[in-house]
């Protein structure tokens, strides 16, 4: 369930700014006949952090509906009554796994971290993913916090988006005795990570190409690392257009461009500048995405 590729799914929402459920479902789908191997909802890219917690769960449920394929939901928080309501929902309603982002804003010490992690891991019979992702959060989550919580039985992984490929290294390196994986939090360090001993990512591009994603890890699994190569500079336009501005702004143009949703976001966040679409669209094009 923790290895392969999956689509961190963005979240479609009308003109009326209210969740577009049928388009919702056309992503899954979508990425589902790319040959992903799961799907993370109400992550980064899902915009989580402007949904309300009602959405929230209807987002966690409507996936879990919809979806032929393991589901891991977003249920992170910087308030950890929150994040253990949450977790605790997304194991009631079927979720196969629970992607944690490490709290926000707050910036804890890291006893204050363990804690945190280790109450929600006890408050959830489910497996649980560390998500490590500083330029978010504000803090970059200690080598030795990670390694100390690979230990508790149910955190099974972390999703590393540090851009740290000598920690990604070391993680790997110092929870080789544990049960745990490490998934690639950036889609341009999949093929290193995976190099590395990573198991897979939680990715953004696999929105939009997902057969490819798949193919760079799967070629990377089978020992074809000629194929994975190849498959990475495929990508790499289109990689670096997705973050031009801040995810998951350029990728909720792409799935309309692509045609699967509008392109809304919700505030604070705006619309993809015109410079930027026309990078986005000239990636797409150069992948056969759109004419």
């Amino acid at each position: 369930m923790f290895e392969g590729v999956l689509p961190a799914l963005v979240t479609p929402f009308t003109h009326e700014n209210t969740i577009d459920t049928e388009s919702f479902k056309n992503i899954i789908n979508y990425v589902e006949e790319g040959g992903v191997s799961g799907v993370v909802v109400c992550g980064t890219t899902g915009e989580s952090a402007t949904l309300s917690t009602a959405e929230h769960k209807e987002l966690i449920n409507l996936c879990i509906d919809s979806a032929k394929v393991p589901v891991i939901a977003g249920t992170g928080s910087n308030n950890t009554v929150e994040a253990v309501e949450l977790t605790q929902h997304a194991a009631d309603s079927g979720s196969d796994g629970a992607l944690i982002i490490s709290p926000y804003y707050t910036k804890p010490n890291n006893a204050g971290l363990i804690a945190h992690f280790k109450k929600i891991a006890e408050s959830a019979d489910i497996p649980i993913v560390l998500y490590n992702v500083p330029s978010r959060t504000g803090q970059d989550m200690p080598l030795e916090v990670i390694v100390e919580l690979s230990k508790v039985d149910n955190i099974v992984a972390v999703k590393d988006a540090s851009g740290d490929l000598g920690k990604i290294s070391q993680i790997i390196e110092y929870t080789v005795d544990e049960d745990f994986e490490v998934l690639s939090g950036e889609d341009g360090l999949t093929f290193p990570t995976l190099a590395l001993g990573g198991s897979g990512v939680i990715s953004v591009v696999a929105n939009i190409v997902p057969e490819l994603m798949v193919k760079l890890v799967d070629s990377v699994n089978a020992g074809d690392i000629e194929a994975a190569r190849k498959a990475h500079f495929e990508m790499a336009p289109l990689m670096r257009a997705l973050f031009t501005e801040t995810n998951p702004i350029p990728v909720k143009r792409a799935v309309e461009l692509i045609g699967l949703s509008s392109g809304s976001v919700r505030l604070p966040l705006a619309p993809l500048s015109e410079e930027n679409s026309v990078t986005l669209e000239n990636a797409l094009r150069k992948l056969g995405c759109i004419a």
